[in-house]
């Protein structure tokens, strides 16, 4: 028995329809008929269970919510192709920059990425009447896409959304519909979502989160205090907050949310310091009495023995145990004090830091008021040298508080699908600079041309993808001259050693990897009319079987297309093999995980693009069983295919 079958390689990507078909076939594989759902049988299983919906439902619906579902199921027939010249060290970083279309891109995330992410942070428009909107065209291939952006060096034109439009807001919930909807696919069970919005669309975007996400996996939306002055303009009241909603992918795998204590609030509560201060640091203290808003518990009402041998009782409960209380007031964790009646009060000890010396964590509040958009703004000014190239960016101090809330450790991977400027990135490395992390982004940003008169365009900047990828060289640079400056202040190896992660830049990631959204280099099928000819047919089978793919095609282009589409990572490495010397065919060869292990996780992919390929050639090539080997399905005899699909996995072009 053969050990596999020949398979064509992918063309498109991920089909959502299809997945999500199939995960109802695996629930209920009685009501998927032919491949289609036989909603008759579910209406009638659902409603004999009495849990189908009333007709006047709760919910929200617009014109071109159908137009929203067409787009989630629809496949991207295009690729990402490699842009080495605006990439910062290709071979060892891990981040990664897309510049096109967000819808496309997430797409395309969708067979590697699905369940990698822990972080999504999105800035999306937020329909104000004045900004841009992404204009989705269903209809409009991504070849069509690429005519309209890669060929154009100003990038795209992107359209204002007035509020006069009759579809207003129907066009703002169309394009983030789709979008959202795949990015939730691509986070991890513990992930979360952060989105900033104003309140033009913030009830809007709340429900179609809860459709998407779930009510039940909302955790907060957090007012953001934006700015502490203007409203000179303003006739009724000056608006200063912003939101930022936060959704879990899974609530319940979500962990409890811990801060690092702010300098200026530390300062402020923890005030006291008793014999365990070199250890515990400063205290603070907490009444011990419980207040109304606690349960009623026997065990909690008790009499305890004051300085002066009196007893004191509660007035209503302790809020500890007599045997949690007696423990701490052996450690000295209890104060007595009287108040103006001449009664005792008591007070627990809370230290700033643990027993192991590190700062105590404390919840997260749902309101930011530290950090304000002039530092965004101050930051892109610094960046290109005193020019504001970028209107109203987030602060980095911002997203790196969310980072933080949202709990991105280091090795997780943050996703930024409405990239802008580039503040997410910038602020990641700085993130990883300070604490010595490994944290990876992905950054995606449409071609939006810039105004005319704009001082990106005076600048030499022609689109928003562009601005981002300078600021983020910029922002790098700064990070390891910093670094190399605090190097070549220590002389001593073992200082070196001692220095944060800045200070020794070569173990930072400052690099990416950039990609352009581009038309595949697959050969696509032309739909004929009924006037066409059955000689025009026979021409494009012809070349669907001898060509499959576009004249003039890219190598290096096509490798990364197979690799993303069979559900490789971006940052797989790819080398030239050394076997083509024995082999007598030049290969490619992927390894989907880091090249300096030996994981036996590690999958290998090897492409060759040679027009003839026989069995000894393949056998030279050394594979395993569980390698994939892509050539031209042409380049393979009958007899060739039979004898190699016995022992490893072939993939045809």
């Amino acid at each position: 028995m053969l050990k596999n079958e020949i398979q064509k390689t992918e063309r498109v990507s991920e089909n959502i329809g299809n997945e999500s078909l199939q995960k109802l076939r695996r629930v209920f594989p009685q009501f998927v008929k032919d491949s289609e759902v036989d909603f008759d049988a579910l209406q009638k299983f659902f409603e004999k269970e009495g849990i189908m919906a009333d007709a006047e439902k709760y919910g929200l619906s617009w014109a071109g919510k159908s137009e929203a579902f067409k787009a989630i199921r629809a496949p991207s027939t295009g690729t990402l192709t490699p842009q080495l010249k605006e990439s910062k060290n290709w071979d060892k970083t891990q981040n990664l920059f897309i510049e096109g279309d967000n819808l496309e891109a997430l797409k395309l995330l969708q067979k590697h990425y699905r369940g990698q992410i822990k972080m999504i942070y999105i800035d999306p428009p937020y329909n104000t009447g004045k900004d841009f909107i992404y204009k989705d065209n269903f209809t409009e291939s991504t070849s069509d896409y690429y005519e309209r952006t890669g060929q154009s060096k100003g990038g795209i034109k992107m359209t204002t959304n007035p509020e006069s439009s009759g579809r207003y807001h129907s066009d703002w919930l169309t394009m983030m519909y789709p979008r959202l909807f795949l990015a939730r696919n691509l986070l991890r069970d513990d992930g979360v979502m952060f989105i900033s919005i104003d309140d033009n669309e913030v009830h809007n975007l709340r429900m179609i989160m809860d459709e998407i996400f779930g009510e039940e996996n909302f955790v907060e939306c957090i007012i953001w205090k934006k700015k502490y002055g203007g409203g000179a303009k303003e006739k009724y009241l000056v608006s200063v907050h912003e939101y930022i909603l936060v959704y879990a992918k899974t609530k319940v795998d979500l962990p409890e949310i811990l801060v690092e204590f702010e300098e200026e609030k530390a300062r402020r509560f923890y005030k006291y310091k008793d014999a365990k201060f070199e250890t515990l640091g400063y205290y603070r203290t907490h009444p011990l009495e419980a207040v109304k808003s606690f349960d009623v518990r026997e065990n909690l009402r008790f009499s305890v023995v004051a300085p002066d041998s009196t007893a004191v009782y509660p007035k209503r409960q302790w809020r500890w145990s007599k045997e949690r209380f007696h423990e701490a007031l052996s450690k000295d964790e209890v104060i007595f004090n009287k108040n103006k009646d001449g009664e005792w009060v008591l007070y627990s000890k809370q230290y700033l830091n643990e027993e192991n010396g590190e700062q105590r964590k404390t919840k997260a509040q749902s309101v930011i008021d530290d950090v304000f958009t002039q530092e965004g703004t101050k930051e892109t000014v610094n960046a290109f040298g005193d020019a504001q190239i970028f209107s109203f960016p987030k602060p980095i101090k911002l997203i790196q508080k969310l980072f933080e809330i949202g709990g991105l450790k280091s090795n997780d991977i943050m996703l930024d699908f409405f990239a802008g400027s580039g503040t997410t990135a910038h602020a990641v490395m700085a993130q990883n600079t300070e604490d010595g992390g490994n944290r990876k982004w992905i950054c995606v940003q449409l071609p939006e041309e810039v105004s005319e008169d704009s001082e990106a365009k005076k600048a030499g900047f022609n689109t928003i993808a562009e601005i981002a990828r300078e600021r983020i060289r910029r922002a790098a640079a700064v990070i390891a001259r910093s670094g190399a400056t605090k190097q070549s202040q220590s002389n001593k190896k073992d200082e070196i050693a001692a220095l944060p992660l800045v200070a020794r830049n070569d173990e930072l990631d400052l690099g990416f990897k950039s990609f352009v959204l581009e038309k595949s280099n697959y050969r696509q099928w032309n739909v004929l009319t009924d006037q066409d000819d059955k000689k025009k047919l026979k021409e494009q089978m012809k070349l669907f079987t001898e060509k499959p793919l576009v004249d003039k095609y890219d190598e290096s282009s096509i490798i990364y297309e197979i690799l993303l589409k069979e559900g490789f990572d971006l940052n797989t490495h790819v080398s030239q093999s050394v076997i083509p010397v024995k082999a007598g065919i030049q290969c490619w060869v992927a390894m989907d995980g880091d090249p300096s292990t030996s994981s036996v996780q590690a999958r290998r992919m090897v492409i060759t693009f040679a027009k003839k390929i026989t069995k000894e050639q393949v056998e030279k090539l050394g594979l395993s069983e569980n390698d994939i080997f892509v050539c031209f399905d042409s380049a393979l005899d009958d007899t060739t295919k039979v004898n190699i699909m016995r022992n490893l996995i072939v993939k045809v072009i």
